[in-house]
C-alpha cells in the first residue's frame, strides 16, 4: 500500500512538471530541454534557502521564481536572438547545471532534519497517516494549480498566448507581440517545472544536481499518455490528461520496478515507453485506414 501511495504522490508532484512541459510542447511546439535545468534548478534554490533557515513556503515561491527567469531568458535567447529554440534550451541547460551547483555549494543537499512543506502537510492534516496525509494535501494542490490554469488560458492574456502558439502569422497581424507571448509562456512552463522539482526535494529529502537528467523525457511521456487516454479536446481535458498521463506514468514504472527491473534500466525503459505512446496512435490510425479499405 505504501508504495501505491509513494508512486501516486510523486506521480502527482511530477505532474507539474507534465503541466510545465504542456505549455512549451502543447500550446508552442517547442521542446524546451530547459526543463531539466529548471527541474533542479527549483529544487536547488528550495532546498538551500529551507537549509538556511527560510519558512518553507516562502523557499518554494522564490524557486518558482527562479524557474520563471529560467524560462524567459530561454525565451529571450530563442525570439531576441533567433537562435533554434531546442539549442537555446540546450544552453540554458547547460549554463543552469553550473548554478544549481553554485546555489547548493556542493552536488547534494540533504533535508531530512528541516522543516519542509511535507512535514508541514502532514502536521495539518486530519488524516493520521502521514504518507496518505501528504497524497492528499498535493492532490488538491495539483488540482487548484490545474484549475488555475485552465481559468488563465481563457484569459485574454492565455487566448493571445494560445493563438500564438496556434497562428502566430494571424496573431500578429493583430498586434500582438509573438515574441513576448512565447517568452512568458516559457517563464511560466519553467515556473511550473522549478515548482515540481522544489516539491520534489523536499518529498524525496533531499536536493541533487543530477536529479533533472530525463526529465524532459518524462514531462512529454506524461502529456503524449495523458492525450492519448482524453484523445484531445479541450484546454481544459488536455490539462486533466497531463496530470493523469504523469500519474499512470510512475504507476507502470512502479509496477516495472515491482516486479524487479533494474533500477539502472528505468531511463531505458522511460525512452522505451515515450517511444511506445508516440507510436501507438500512428499504429492505431494505420490500422484503421487499412480496415476501412478492406471494407
Amino acid at each position: 500500500m505504501s508504495l501505491l501511495i509513494g508512486a501516486l504522490t510523486i506521480g502527482l508532484i511530477l505532474s507539474l512538471l507534465a503541466l510545465g512541459m504542456f505549455i512549451s510542447f502543447k500550446i508552442y511546439n517547442f521542446a524546451d530541454i530547459t526543463a531539466e535545468g529548471s527541474i533542479t534548478l527549483g529544487a536547488s534554490i528550495a532546498a538551500a534557502l529551507i537549509v538556511s533557515g527560510m519558512n518553507p513556503v516562502s523557499a518554494t515561491l522564490i524557486a518558482m521564481a527562479g524557474g520563471f527567469v529560467a524560462g524567459t531568458l530561454t525565451g529571450i535567447i530563442h525570439t531576441k536572438f533567433n537562435i533554434n529554440g531546442l539549442l537555446a534550451g540546450i544552453l540554458m541547460m547547460t549554463a543552469l547545471y553550473s548554478v544549481n551547483l553554485h546555489i547548493m555549494g556542493k552536488s547534494n543537499l540533504p533535508l531530512m532534519s528541516q522543516q519542509t512543506l511535507i512535514s508541514l502537510a502532514g502536521d495539518i492534516s486530519f488524516i493520521p497517516d502521514n504518507d496518505t496525509a501528504v497524497l492528499v494535501v498535493i492532490l488538491a494542490f495539483v488540482a487548484l494549480i490545474g484549475i488555475a490554469l485552465y481559468l488563465f488560458f481563457r484569459t485574454n492574456l492565455g487566448t493571445a498566448m494560445r493563438a500564438t502558439g496556434n497562428n502566430p502569422q494571424m496573431i500578429r497581424a493583430l498586434g500582438v507581440n509573438t515574441g513576448l507571448m512565447i517568452t512568458l509562456g516559457l517563464g511560466m512552463a519553467n515556473a511550473l517545472i522549478a515548482l515540481s522539482g522544489a516539491i520534489l526535494a523536499q518529498y524525496q529529502g533531499f536536493a541533487d544536481v543530477q536529479m533533472g537528467i530525463g526529465m524532459m523525457v518524462w514531462g512529454l511521456a506524461s502529456v503524449i499518455i495523458g492525450e492519448a487516454i482524453i484523445g484531445g479536446g479541450s484546454v481544459g481535458m488536455l490539462i486533466i490528461g497531463s496530470i493523469m498521463g504523469s500519474v499512470i506514468f510512475r504507476l507502470l514504472v512502479a509496477v516495472a520496478l515491482r516486479l524487479g527491473m533494474n533500477p539502472n534500466d528505468l531511463k531505458l525503459i522511460t525512452a522505451l515507453f515515450v517511444f511506445i505512446a508516440l507510436v501507438l496512435p500512428y499504429v492505431t490510425k494505420k490500422m484503421k485506414k487499412r480496415g476501412v479499405e478492406v471494407k
